[in-house]
């Protein structure tokens, strides 16, 4: 469709993804009239809350899933180079914000943390090293270091290497720029931003209901008000359903051709969250492990160092569960209300090709405190249960879909859906997620506004916002060390080592 100054944009749901699309959307039209509507009393309060995701920056630094071992024995480092990009083209649009507008404090929403891989066992100590190798030589993972000495393992990270069997082999990869990222902050940041600009209206305890596409085109939504019960329409030329795990069920409300057949299968995550500051002070840095046979990439073990409302805090998980919630504070017919004739047989096939999950799952929701402890044990082997409590993290929704056979195949990442005429995108799906939302929204721009999006003055302007824009950063060695001393200065992060 074609985007104007007079067009009315409707952005559904409260997260990092509205927020990032209506700022995007106001640097290129700043006459549009965006309407978000959020059924929540506040902004960030489901997957963009600091306590409801890893806040890791997904920069595929650490992320051992991002970098699969072939069977010939080599890593593939294609998806990590691609997320690894992604986020620092998220860098750069908070760091032009920051310049531009002065938003927020840089130190509020995103600060330093090293990123460490850490593994142990021959086989496993052979994979990082290979792993190393391979991404070592591409200038967004250059200062990655690789170490199997016990000594510097112990200065990287003391409070794991603490106690450990003397006999195991041990091997970490470390980057010094990695980062743990606020959403939660920024979200509210970006917000708030957007609410000072012109004929932009934010909408809280207001839920869409339902939306139908009007034959003179754009769509009628119906709204709710949770305050007052009062119910209004709302006409729009452009709708974003951006509602994370609450995504799916409107999607399927469009009745567009191109959400025939998607589903939702519903995986809820709880933390391990350390409550005794001296633990907390001993440990400085995100380490990221290898996840067991069967789990799902969201479940990789993790012992997190976080910032959060200036405040350090100290994480380990996540460990799965279940629930039919597709959101945390959604209802429990979610999962049952998504099922449809077009969508039924996509999720009976992914739930056999996927038993391990199913498996998984099972032991997680049954797992003991006892359990949890052990677990915590292989990362921190002088972690004590009196020193933890067990939080639940946020939930996720991944996507089920058609393959090129027919059969349903289950999904761990994100998928933009987008009715053909452009009038209304949705983001389904989870990590890597908000690290990567600037590049998915631009995404949403570029097929729903393709006329727009290639026009000289989008062009010009995206490139003002991000330096990078339009080009591939394999191929930009100096600009990629350039471009990250540049959003590393605004954003005050650690400087680059080269």
């Amino acid at each position: 469709m074609q985007l104007t100054n007079k067009s009315t944009v409707v952005l559904i749901g409260g997260g990092i993804m509205s927020a990032t699309l209506g700022v995007l959307i106001k640097e290129v039209l700043p006459g549009a009239a965006i309407l978000i509507f959020e059924k929540l009393p506040a902004v960030a309060e489901e997957s963009s809350d600091a306590w409801n995701n890893a806040g890791t920056g997904h920069s595929a630094f650490c992320e051992l899933n991002y970098t699969p071992e072939k069977e010939d024995g080599t890593v593939d480092i294609s998806k990590a180079v691609k997320i690894a990009s992604q986020f620092e083209i998220s860098k750069q649009l908070w760091a032009y914000m920051i310049q531009q507008y002065n938003f927020a404090a840089p130190s509020s929403f995103i600060n330093h943390v090293p990123h460490i891989s850490f593994v142990w066992g021959n086989d496993n100590a052979a994979f990082l090293k290979s792993r190393y190798e391979a991404l070592v030589k591409n200038k967004l993972f250059a200062g990655m270091q690789y170490t199997e000495d016990v000594a510097t393992l112990t200065q990287w990270i003391p409070l794991v290497m603490q106690q450990q069997d003397a006999d195991k082999k041990f091997a970490a990869t470390k980057m010094d720029i990695g980062t743990d990222v606020n959403f939660g902050t920024l979200t509210e940041a970006l917000f708030s931003h957007l609410e000072k600009q012109k004929d932009v209206t934010l909408y809280l305890n207001h839920e869409v209901r339902d939306l139908k596409k009007l034959e003179e085109g754009g769509w009628k939504l119906e709204v709710k008000n949770l305050l007052t019960d009062d119910e209004i329409d709302v006409l729009a030329n452009f709708v974003f359903i951006g509602a994370g795990g609450g995504s799916l069920p409107l999607l399927q409300k469009s009745d567009i051709e191109e959400a025939e057949g998607y589903g939702g299968f519903p995986i809820s995550g709880q933390w391990l969250r350390c409550t005794n500051e001296s633990v907390i002070e001993q440990h400085a840095a995100k380490v990221y492990g290898k996840a067991a046979i069967g789990a799902p990439p969201m479940s990789v073990p993790h012992l997190d160092t976080r910032i959060i409302n200036g405040k350090k805090e100290l994480l380990f998980g996540p460990f799965a569960g279940f629930s039919t919630r597709f959101l945390k504070k959604g209802s429990y017919f979610d999962l049952p209300a998504s099922i449809e004739w077009s969508n039924m047989f996509p999720m009976l096939a992914a739930g056999w090709h996927n038993l391990p999950l199913t498996k998984y799952l099972i032991q997680q929701v049954t797992q003991s405190d006892e359990d949890r402890l052990t677990a915590l044990k292989e990362y921190c082997p002088t972690a004590k249960m009196e020193d933890w409590q067990l939080a639940i993290a946020g939930q996720r929704v991944q996507v089920i879909k058609k393959d090129e056979d027919e059969i349903g195949v289950l999904e761990f990442g994100t998928e933009l859906v987008c009715a053909a005429d452009g009038t209304l995108a949705a983001l389904l799906g989870a990590s890597p997620g908000a690290s990567t939302a600037v590049t998915a929204m631009l995404q949403v721009m570029e097929k729903c506004f393709r006329e727009n999006y290639s026009s000289t003055a989008w062009q010009q302007q995206f490139k003002t916002i991000i330096p990078t824009f339009g080009k591939k950063w394999a191929e930009y060695d100096l600009l990629c060390t350039e471009i990250r001393e540049w959003t590393n200065d605004i954003l005050q992060l650690w400087p680059v080592k080269s």
